[in-house]
């Protein structure tokens, strides 16, 4: 098998109601059934317009004492507001559960590649709906049958550095549980569920980079049949040994 993981670089800066699927479909090589666009989270939310000017933002009373004197309040103000709660705090970092379930650093609330001075980048409000609506925009443009991933970066509670994450997903197996499957040495599989959508989202981070301008990866020759959510990927609490 041989898996291709191809960077689709774009000339300019995505911005509000840019049509994703056009973007997509006029860099891209033409695409076949079975392939899988990963897009960065940052693309999906400039075209849903989900970016706040901080000197818009009036600091409440909570944000200002949890800002203290290592953030911006402002900023925590944004982070307050996509957040059910926070888990922990170390300094400026907050780690919270966001509104949509995700267990992320600030909410997933990001200075880097905004589009103006002061600005902050959100997390999409669904990113499985976006995921869906961008696979079926695909779909319609190409004819092709194609997965679709929406990709963030995150840490990992045991491990140092960071690294690419499914935050949405649509068109593709985003879980796949080995469970009762027998290995090469005879033996059964007990507990084996691998995440294919967050694999996928590491493979292609390797192709984005953090300071090019390439919001969208091909990835072609892997099979991921199905159409799981990456909302499967969230762990309960009840099971979460981290919270």
């Amino acid at each position: 098998m041989t898996i291709e993981i191809v960077p689709l670089a774009l000339a300019r800066d995505i911005v509000e109601s840019d049509d994703l699927a056009s973007l997509i479909t006029d860099v891209a090589p033409p695409l076949r059934d079975g392939d899988i666009i990963v897009v960065t989270h940052k693309a999906v939310s400039k075209s849903e317009g989900r970016i706040v000017d901080l000197g818009d933002v009036q600091p409440s009373a909570r944000a200002i004492e949890v800002a203290a004197d290592h953030s911006d309040p402002r900023l925590v103000e944004v982070i307050l507001g996509e957040s059910r709660r926070i888990l922990r705090q170390r300094g400026p970092l907050l780690v919270v559960e966001t509104n949509g379930g995700l267990v992320c650093a600030n909410a997933g609330v990001d200075r880097s590649n905004a589009p103006r001075e002061d600005a902050v980048v959100l997390l999409p409000l669904d990113p499985d709906g976006s995921a869906a609506q961008l696979r079926a925009a695909l779909e319609a443009r190409t004819g092709a049958s194609v997965g679709v991933v929406v990709a963030d970066t995150m840490g990992r509670a045991w491990r140092e550095g960071i690294v690419g994450t499914a935050i949405g997903a649509s068109g593709l197996e985003t879980l796949r549980d080995l469970s009762g499957a027998v290995d090469a040495g005879g033996r059964r599989l007990q507990t084996t569920v691998v995440a294919i959508a967050d694999e996928l989202a590491a493979a292609a981070d390797l192709a984005f980079g953090k300071l090019e301008r390439v919001p969208f990866v091909l990835v072609r020759g892997y099979a991921a049949p199905g159409n799981g959510s990456a909302a499967q990927l969230i762990r309960h609490p009840d099971r979460d040994l981290f919270r």
